[in-house]
């Protein structure tokens, strides 16, 4: 195994091009949308009960201050300005404030609910479809009709019946926040466990969703290998069963699964949008939904390049690293 320097060259361009060409895109997409950021502002300040008397000349004047009246190009050269400092510049929504200091609120809740449930999700998952697919398992191989099903509902229509189940008609969970309103920040275990009970029903619903599709992923691959030489040979060695499964079919047939598994946690910066606006769970997710509805084009700018650069270096790091997950990857003479 050997990672030649000409490989690495044009894994880095690959992904510098990726960032190029999704921060354009990012750039565009919301400055194409309908609807005005300083009008929606204005519609914010008129629910408070603020005076719109000269609105026009309010609007004008807001529209300076954040440089939409400038031309499409110098915005798009102040935008990139602002991104290789990695400062996103003023929320429309929520000025003065500064949409790092927004990100870097929601961040920790998206981060803490999203690489727990994950990491749960893939690990229940990948066993139950290791065990399904493998022989001698018992009721195990008989759930596989049942993980379909599980695969197959989104993440928010679990939200919703665990919502209506659990919270609704029963009350044995909170609907909605991180926290109680009650409830003094810090690390006490009343705090603690009032935070594992407001992201029971999230956590849950990403957990019942996610490890159907990783276990349903995890059984094609060990369908795959068995009967494979080396299961053959290990057989014939006289290796327990339990060892041959888990030494031999299972590592040989997770590699793709971790793929899998990269790509997902370097996706969790962006929040699970749908399950954090259900249950306005203050992560990147509901922040990125307030963003939209308000047409917070600096914030919404903000979240997604986050989110870009976090998936791009995942994938970065896992070609660069798959070598030494695999021997059998040879990175040599055109990148093989």
């Amino acid at each position: 195994m050997r990672l030649t320097r000409e490989y690495v060259t044009r894994r880095l361009v690959v992904f510098l091009t990726v960032i190029f060409v999704a921060a354009t895109i990012n750039f565009l997409i919301p400055r194409l949308a309908p609807g005005d950021p300083m009008m929606a502002m204005l519609q914010r300040m008129s629910y408070q009960g603020a005076s719109l008397e000269g609105t026009s000349d309010l609007v004008n004047e807001y529209r300076e201050m954040f440089g939409l009246d400038e031309s499409l190009f110098v915005q798009y050269v102040r935008y990139w300005a602002g991104l290789l400092r990695f400062d996103f510049g003023y929320s429309l929504a929520h000025f003065p404030v500064k949409v790092n200091e927004l990100l870097l609120d929601a961040l920790p809740w998206s981060m803490g609910l999203l690489t727990v449930t994950t990491l749960l999700s893939f690990a229940i998952g990948t066993v139950m479809g290791a065990l399904a697919a493998w022989k001698n398992t018992g009721v195990v191989k008989y759930t596989v009709p049942v993980l379909m099903v599980l695969a197959a509902i989104p993440y928010y229509l679990v939200a919703l019946f665990l919502l209506y189940f659990l919270s609704y008609s029963t009350n044995l969970f909170p609907a909605s926040g991180a926290y109680s309103v009650l409830s003094t920040p810090g690390f006490s275990w009343s705090f603690i466990k009032d935070l594992i009970s407001h992201a029971t029903l999230p956590a849950l619903s990403i957990i019942i969703s996610g490890m159907g599709f990783w276990a349903l992923g995890m059984r094609g691959l060990m369908i795959s290998v068995l009967g494979d030489d080396y299961l053959v040979l290990a057989e014939a060695k006289g290796l327990t069963e339990r060892r041959i499964l888990w030494r031999y079919a299972v590592r040989n047939a997770i590699l793709p699964q971790v793929t899998g598994l990269a790509m997902s946690l370097g996706g969790v910066v962006s929040g699970a949008v749908i399950v954090e606006a259900i249950f306005a769970y203050p992560g990147i997710g509901w922040l990125l939904y307030s963003a939209i509805g308000n047409s917070d084009y600096t914030l919404i700018q903000g979240i997604t390049f986050f989110l870009v650069l976090s998936v791009a270096t995942s994938v970065l790091i896992l070609d660069l690293v798959y070598p030494w997950i695999d021997p059998r990857i040879i990175y040599e003479n055109g990148g093989r």
